[in-house]
């Protein structure tokens, strides 16, 4: 059972797109981080987790997966296409419907704050405004997916 679990675990550590989809989301994720930092002077650990903002790390993620797939299947099998296919739907509804929403919640959020004290939902708590992504942050997310793959494949091939 335990050489199992090692296999396992030593399979994954040797799985270039998970490996590549894992440190996009976390190079992403980092640059927020330490934005929110340069932007604001404080710690925001909030940042390193949450959605929203530059670059997108669902968009890194998703097409740092397909690039790495691509690179390592080949560009033309069913397994690139299915993680392309994901990716897209991924990046339209981070423009789309997420993005949206957020707009909406930006919405109502005022609509609260401007009801008088009195009214029952004065105290609601705020719905969260930043969950999608202007066209901007998801062709950065893109691209730093595209690179962190491809940063990848290179290492791989030098390291076989």
């Amino acid at each position: 059972m335990n050489e199992v679990a090692a296999t396992t675990s030593s399979s994954m550590m040797r799985n270039y797109p998970l490996i590549s989809a894992i440190v996009a989301f976390a190079i992403a994720q980092s640059i927020k981080f330490f934005t929110a930092w340069y932007k604001e002077r404080r710690w925001d650990p909030k940042q390193l987790v949450g959605s929203g903002g530059m670059p997108s790390s669902h968009s890194a993620t998703v097409t740092a997966l397909a690039a790495a797939i691509g690179f390592h299947e080949g560009f033309g099998g069913p397994l690139f296409a299915t993680a392309l296919v994901l990716a897209c739907v991924v990046m339209y509804d981070a423009t789309g419907v997420r993005l949206q929403a957020g707009r909406q919640a930006e919405l109502l959020n005022q609509i609260v704050y401007e009801l008088p004290a009195e009214h029952p939902l004065a105290e609601s708590r705020p719905l969260r405004e930043l969950l999608g992504h202007t066209p901007p942050q998801v062709i950065a997310g893109g691209l730093l997916g595209l690179i962190t793959a491809a940063i990848g494949y290179l290492i791989t091939m030098t390291s076989s």
